[in-house]
């Protein structure tokens, strides 16, 4: 079964709607480290329908264009790319399919193929919030910047049920982002504030 993770920038409060403005100034050796350690998990990319115009809007080009970040542009561009997309579409970039029919059908398929190893999500907000309520996220991926972007698409919007998630791996770098890396995990038990009363401070 493939492993499908999603990965995200996002604001400290919780805005994952990317504003250069407050993007960039924070995109150091160590974000563009932890981006490519992502997509190394991957040989699928599963990309929404606006994610996918602004990947094949510049990476071709750049790729093209043989700069610094041609690399990482020839490596997106050799990797298997699936479409979510509610209009049939013509695709120049190389790599690219439509996904077939409902969402969770087309990705639980994708997840059981033998020849896929790892699906990644980069961005792609309305898919990956599908795919969370699905239960179909093995791993989210954030890269937390240290602003409040006060406006803005946000990862977790409302709903009945909350998200519970562990953490397994965290690391923060010098310019104050902060990776977490999380997996989807049971609720914890039902305990109330008589079974914690020992754990407040004791007024010194």
């Amino acid at each position: 079964m493939a492993r499908l993770v999603s990965t995200l920038f996002i604001s400290a409060d919780g805005v994952v709607e990317i504003d250069p403005d407050w993007h960039f100034p924070y995109f150091d050796e160590n974000m563009g480290r932890a981006v490519g350690e992502d997509y190394d998990t991957a040989d699928v990319l599963l990309l929404g329908r606006v994610t996918y115009d602004s990947f094949a809007g510049a990476w071709p080009d750049r790729e093209t264009a043989g700069g610094e970040d041609a690399a990482f542009a020839r490596q997106i561009g050799d990797l298997r790319k699936v479409v979510v997309s509610r209009q049939p579409l013509e695709f120049s970039w190389r790599n690219c399919e439509l996904a077939a029919g409902d969402l969770v059908e087309a990705v639980t398929a994708l997840k059981a193929d033998d020849g896929v190893t790892g699906i990644l999500v980069p961005g792609s907000i309305s898919v990956v919030q599908q795919l969370l309520a699905a239960g179909l996220v093995d791993e989210l991926r954030l890269l937390v910047h240290p602003v409040a972007a006060r406006k803005g698409r946000r990862l977790f919007d409302d709903g009945d049920t909350p998200y519970h998630l562990t953490l397994t791996a965290s690391e923060v770098f010098p310019t104050g982002v902060i990776r977490v890396i999380y997996a989807p995990t049971d609720a914890p038990a039902a305990i109330g504030y008589d079974a914690v009363t020992e754990n407040v401070p004791d007024g010194r």
